[in-house]
C-alpha cells in the first residue's frame, strides 16, 4: 500500500508515525558521529536539512521507537540520551539585528524551559554559555547544539550590506559560544545555504569539518537514483500508468543532478510535489527566485550563454560574504549551478560547474531573459511565437521575430541600464529565449575546428549558430565561419536535417542586420 508524501513535513517523528515516506539519512548519521564531533553543512532551500536536524534531535533525545527498521537502530545505545540545544532561524523575516536578539533570547528561553534549567546571565553570549554548561550538569551527559537555517537572517538582508553586516555581527556573538564550550558539547551540527567563511562568522573554531564538498557526504540531504527506485517505485509505477509510458529518464533529467563531489541526488522537494500532481512543472523554482540573485548577475553584465559551463577553483565556490560575493559562489550555493567534474592542474583542482538539470536551467534563463528585457508579456509572448516558427522551420518568421523584439527595446531602456550597452547583450537574449524554452542547447559546442556558438537539436532537427557584433552592415563572417569551419560535420551520425544560421548585430542599429540561413545536405556535403 502506498504511503503519505512528505511534502513540507519537516519532524522525523510525523514522519515516521503517521505513515510517510521516509528515504533513510541515518547511516550518514552514523558516520558522521563517529568520525568526528563538529560539523558544518551547506545545501540549497528545500533540501530537506531541516527534517535531516530533526532526526538527529530525535536520535540523541534517545526516541527509539521512530527509528526501528532503519540503519542505526542497531548500532546506537539508545539508554544513553544527550541534552540537546536546538535553535532555527527558519520562521520569519528578521530585518534589525534588535529583532534578531529578540529572537535568539525567545529561543534560548524556550530551549531552557524545555530542558528545565534557568539562565541568569543577561547577555546572548552569556545566557548561551551558561545554557550549555547548565545541561551538562543537570544531565550528565554533554549537549548536543542543532543550528538550522543559521544564515537566514543575513541573506534576508544581503541586498542591505548595513543590515546584513548588523545580522552577521550578532550571528558571530552566538555562534562563537560554540568554541568556547567545547568541553561541554558531545556533538555540533550548523546548516544553513550558504557558506560564510569561518573568520566572518565562526571565529575560532578550526576545529568545524565542512562537509559540503564531500564524495562521501554529496547525498546527505535529496534522493540518491537507488532511493528513487526503493523507496518511490508505487509513485512512478502510477506515473507511467497515468502517461501511458516509461518517465524514469524525463524524470531524471528534470529533476537529478545536483552533485557535491559524490553521488548525483534528486531535489526531494520536486520529486514529492511531482508525485502528488503527476506533472512535470518547476515546483522548486516557482518557490521563489531570489532576487538578488538575478540583480548580481546582471549588474555584473554575465554572459548568460556562459552559465552553461562555468570553471572556477574551491576558494571561489566556498567564498561568499555580505561585501564579497562571487558569482561562482552565490550559484552553487543556492542550487542554480553544481559540480559537473574536478581536473587537477598540478597541485590546484578546477571545479567545472553546469546547472543541476532541465528545471533549473529552464527557470533561471528565464528570469534572465526577463531581466534583460523591459517588458516581461512581449518576452512571454515571444518563447510562445519562437516554438510555434521552429516547429515549422520559418526562419524568414524568426528573422522578423527578433527583429520585431529589438526593435521595441526603447532608446531610454539602453541609456539607463548599463547591462543593454555590452556586446553579449544580443547574443544573451537570443539564448535566453531558446533555453527558456527548455529545448536541447549547447554553447562553445566543441568540434574539431573550433566552437559553435549554439547549437540546438529540436523537432528532428538540428539549428547552428554563430553570432557577430558589427558596427552597422553585416559582412557575412557569421555564416562564413559556420560553412568554412564545416562545423557540421560533428552531426554527420545523427542524419537530421541541419541549418545553419549566421547571426549578426548591428551596435549602431541595436539590431539585427543579418540573419543568414543555408541548409546543409549530409549526403552530399551541399550547402
Amino acid at each position: 500500500m502506498k504511503k503519505k508524501l512528505p511534502i513540507g513535513i519537516q519532524t522525523f517523528s510525523e514522519i515516521i508515525r503517521d505513515g510517510y515516506y521516509y528515504v533513510d539519512k541515518t547511516p550518514f548519521i552514523h558516520s558522521l558521529i563517529n568520525e568526528g564531533k563538529h560539523y558544518f553543512l551547506s545545501r540549497p532551500r528545500r533540501f530537506g536539512k531541516s527534517l535531516f536536524i530533526d532526526t538527529l534531535k530525535s536520535l540523541f533525545e534517545g526516541k527509539e521507537e521512530l527509528f526501528k527498521g532503519l540503519y542505526i537502530h542497531d548500532k546506537w545505545d539508545f539508554t544513553k540520551t544527550n541534552p540537546v540545544i536546538h535553535i532555527s532561524f527558519g520562521g520569519g523575516v528578521l530585518q534589525s539585528r534588535q529583532e534578531l536578539d529578540d529572537t535568539i533570547r525567545e529561543m534560548l528561553e524556550e530551549n531552557q524551559k524545555i530542558l528545565g534549567v534557568k539562565c541568569t546571565y543577561k547577555t546572548i553570549s552569556g545566557c548561551f554559555k551558561q545554557l550549555i554548561r547548565l545541561a551538562h550538569e543537570k544531565y550528565g551527559q554533554s549537549a548536543v547544539i542543532l543550528v538550522d537555517e543559521y544564515d537566514k537572517p543575513i541573506l534576508d538582508n544581503i541586498t542591505d550590506s548595513k543590515t546584513a553586516l548588523d545580522m552577521r555581527t550578532g550571528l558571530r556573538n552566538l555562534y562563537s559560544v560554540i568554541k568556547d564550550m567545547d568541553a561541554h558539547i558531545n556533538f555540533s551540527f550548523i546548516t544553513g545555504v550558504s557558506k560564510f567563511s569561518k573568520v566572518s562568522l565562526f571565529s575560532g573554531m578550526n576545529n568545524l569539518r565542512d562537509i559540503t564538498i564531500s564524495d562521501n557526504y554529496s547525498a546527505i540531504c535529496g534522493y540518491t537514483e537507488q532511493d528513487v527506485n526503493r523507496v518511490f517505485a508505487d509513485e512512478i509505477e502510477e506515473i507511467d500508468r497515468q502517461t501511458m509510458g516509461n518517465n524514469r529518464q524525463k524524470i531524471k533529467d528534470w529533476y537529478n543532478g545536483y552533485n557535491w563531489l559524490g553521488e548525483t541526488v534528486y531535489n526531494p522537494f520536486d520529486l514529492l510535489l511531482l508525485f502528488q500532481e503527476h506533472d512535470f512543472r518547476p515546483f522548486w523554482f516557482e518557490t521563489g527566485t531570489p532576487d538578488f540573485l538575478v540583480k548580481v548577475l546582471t549588474g555584473r553584465n554575465q554572459f548568460v550563454p556562459d552559465l552553461e559551463h562555468v570553471i572556477t577553483v574551491e576558494n571561489l565556490l566556498s567564498r561568499f560574504d555580505v561585501n564579497d560575493m562571487p558569482m561562482e559562489a552565490i550559484l552553487f550555493q543556492t542550487g542554480y549551478l553544481t559540480i559537473d567534474h574536478v581536473e587537477w592542474t598540478g597541485a590546484k583542482q578546477i571545479f567545472h560547474l553546469r546547472y543541476p538539470n532541465h528545471e533549473v536551467r529552464m527557470g533561471l534563463t528565464e528570469q534572465m531573459l526577463f531581466a534583460l528585457t523591459p517588458d516581461n508579456s512581449i518576452a512571454a509572448a515571444n518563447l510562445y511565437k519562437l516554438y510555434q516558427l521552429l516547429s515549422v522551420n520559418d526562419f524568414t518568421g524568426l528573422k522578423s521575430l527578433f527583429h520585431s523584439f529589438y526593435s521595441s527595446i526603447p532608446h531610454h531602456w539602453y541609456d539607463n541600464n548599463p547591462i543593454a550597452q555590452y556586446e553579449g547583450y544580443y547574443a544573451s537574449i537570443f539564448y535566453s529565449y531558446f533555453a527558456a524554452l527548455g529545448l536541447n542547447v549547447k554553447v562553445e559546442d566543441a568540434t574539431n575546428h573550433g566552437r559553435i556558438d549554439m547549437s540546438v537539436k529540436f523537432n528532428e532537427n538540428i539549428y547552428l549558430f554563430e553570432f557577430k557584433v558589427v558596427e552597422l552592415s553585416p559582412d557575412g563572417r557569421a555564416i562564413e565561419q559556420l560553412k568554412n569551419k564545416n562545423y557540421a560535420a560533428k552531426f554527420k551520425a545523427d542524419n537530421l536535417p541541419i541549418h545553419l544560421i549566421g547571426v549578426e548585430f548591428s551596435k549602431k542599429e541595436r539590431n539585427i542586420v543579418g540573419f543568414d540561413v543555408e541548409n546543409y545536405n549530409l549526403i552530399t556535403g551541399d550547402k
